[in-house]
């Protein structure tokens, strides 16, 4: 029987992560440190410094950033945040930006003296801003996740430090197991989860919605509803796809993200709402499968990390199979064969930075998410020694979040260097 612990700190896990932001969350993450920044300095910068890690470098250099005017990348996503960020809003920092201000983000943008760097050490997440006005400089440092702040200093006087020695993965997500999540999902109290799941659909079918209607990017969402015999499954891969096309091509709807990931926060819960509307399942079971699909996604991410060279959307993907696998009616035998499937399916697929094709590749995991369930009805499923998969759903994940992590290191380094090569970000 799940313990009052593990029922709060699940509980607990979905009210931290399931958060707004608007724009892809490494430039906002940016535009935050920024503000922060310029609140603590206390009067005009002239002169700022950024100091970020390569993996952030990969996932903004090439996204647009909303507020912006449609520019892309990390200058945009710093000025943005110096001339009117909001650090009170965290991850929606930049969400209230007038015509005025976008002119003077695109101005600094030219005129703003800015170096960027990428320091040799540094954490996989990792962000330090300074700024010098004529009578002061501040430092802020963000680490691990995005508005972790762990440093601050205003010339010489440290006001705040919590530097992290080591990459852990927080207690609290240690705890996590699909036979406890299953258990979580079959006994919450609705009314403990309803106004933070009431959030997440609303803001992210309204997005997703708003990348059918609009022309964003590669427009994946759209064709594959053109191109497809329309059903269920392509419509939740469709709109799923179609709030990352939105999102990547600077859409300023919020969405509730996941894993610190707007992406994954998509793709973890629209294909579940598609198919509970589809099929008008009672709210209270898309309540208890969205607790299903979004923790499934904090496990998987858990032994990953926040950002690697393995891609998020893998993870949300085999996350959102399982929250229909519980849909339908699926018990944690339905719910482990579902991820086991979805993750030997489509694990080893490569996060090349956040940008356009990321809403083909939410689709594609979307779409063995929902294979690996088709299999399980089928009564088709992997067995331990297929590739990364081990003798039960704990092992397989850990065998994943191994290759993730730790395997797939080099992978990433080269996958960053290619990506620069010739470009300063």
């Amino acid at each position: 029987m799940l313990s009052k612990e593990k029922y709060q700190t699940y509980l607990n896990l979905l009210k931290e992560e399931l958060v707004p932001a608007m724009g892809c969350t490494e430039p906002i993450s940016i535009a935050y440190a920024v503000a922060k920044t310029r609140d603590l300095l206390g009067e005009n910068a002239v002169l700022g410094k950024l100091e970020i890690s390569a993996n952030i470098v990969k996932n903004a250099k090439s996204v647009t950033v909303p507020n912006t005017g449609g520019m892309k990348g990390i200058k945009p996503a710093f000025c943005a945040g110096l001339v009117c960020g909001n650090s009170d809003a965290k991850l929606e920092t930049i969400s209230k930006v007038t015509k005025k201000q976008i002119a003077q983000i695109k101005q600094a943008v030219k005129d703003f003296p800015l170096e960027i760097v990428v320091p040799d050490r540094c954490d996989v997440f990792d962000i330090t801003v300074t700024l010098k006005g004529k009578e002061n400089s501040a430092k802020v440092r963000i680490m691990r996740s995005h508005t972790n702040i762990v440093f601050m200093q205003k010339n010489n006087q440290i006001v705040y430090e919590n530097v992290p020695p080591i990459e852990l993965r927080s207690k609290e997500k240690t705890l996590l197991c699909v036979k406890d999540i299953t258990e979580f999902a079959d006994i919450v109290k609705i009314d403990d989860v309803k106004q933070i799941l009431d959030r997440q659909i609303e803001y992210n079918m309204a997005i997703a919605e708003e990348g059918i209607r609009g022309d964003y990017g590669a427009s994946i969402g759209k064709i594959i509803l053109r191109s497809y015999q329309p059903d269920i499954k392509m419509t939740a891969k469709a709109y799923a796809a179609a709030g990352s096309d939105a999102r990547m091509n600077g859409c300023d709807l919020p969405v509730i993200i996941n894993s610190g990931s707007g992406n994954q926060g998509m793709a973890t819960s629209i294909p579940v709402i598609v198919y509970a509307r589809g099929l008008k399942i009672p709210n209270e079971k898309l309540y208890r499968a969205l607790c299903i699909s979004n923790l499934i996604t904090l496990h998987l991410k858990a032994g990953i990390g926040t950002l690697s060279a393995y891609c998020g959307a893998v993870s949300a993907g085999a996350g959102a199979g399982c929250g229909v696998a519980y849909l339908l009616g699926g018990n944690y035998e339905d719910v482990s064969h579902t991820l086991v499937n979805a993750l030997a399916i489509d694990s080893g697929i490569l996060c090349d930075g956040a940008k356009a094709s990321c809403a083909a590749k939410v689709a594609t995991a979307v779409e063995s998410g929902l294979l690996g369930l088709q299999m399980h009805y089928s009564g088709k499923q992997f067995f331990a020694g297929d590739g990364l998969v081990k003798e039960n759903v704990e092992k397989t994940i850990e065998s994943v979040s191994q290759v993730a992590s730790t395997g797939m290191s080099e992978t990433d380094k080269e996958i960053i260097k290619i990506m620069l090569d010739g470009d300063n970000g």
